[in-house]
């Protein structure tokens, strides 16, 4: 557009068409930047929830092992289900596919699960002691294992 300010004299006003997409691919490139980082970020931003689901899963079983004598009441382990455990030793069979309840019911919504538990004679301090090891893995979690102990006294 010109505009005509005075006698013989044209002013352009406006911008070129190299202004323009010179304009149009640095924002365009500020743009991909930014939204990259937002994909980043959203793409990991469950995470830390499956981590801490994992967390919450080990410490579920080992709470629940934990409550148990540490020595067999009863002297016998045959025929003995999740639903009568009665000791810690006894727990050294489970090897679950998908996270159960303490009755041995699975919990549906945490099928995606997997946990192993391994009990050890193990001395500590010149005590007996059996050691607990919880371990998840599932999706996101590879290995997680709690650690616990259940003295002998």
């Amino acid at each position: 557009m010109l505009i005509k300010p005075g006698p013989n004299t044209y002013h352009q006003s406006g911008i070129t068409l190299i202004e323009l997409i010179l304009s149009m691919v640095i924002i365009s490139i500020a743009v991909t930047g930014v939204l990259s980082v937002m994909t980043l970020t959203v793409r990991h931003s469950a995470d830390p929830v499956v981590e801490h689901q994992a967390i919450a899963i080990a410490e579920a079983y080992l709470e629940e092992i934990l409550l148990h004598a540490a020595i067999d009441p009863d002297g016998s382990n045959v025929g003995e289900t999740r639903a009568s455990f009665d000791n810690v030793a006894d727990y050294g069979i489970v090897n679950d596919v998908g996270a159960f309840d303490h009755q041995g019911m699975p919990i549906y919504s945490l099928s995606s699960y997997n946990v192993s538990v391994a009990v050890v004679d193990e001395t500590v301090a010149t005590l007996a002691a059996k050691k607990i090891t919880v371990t998840v893995s599932g999706p996101g979690v590879s290995g997680l294992a709690l650690v616990g102990y259940k003295f002998i006294y």
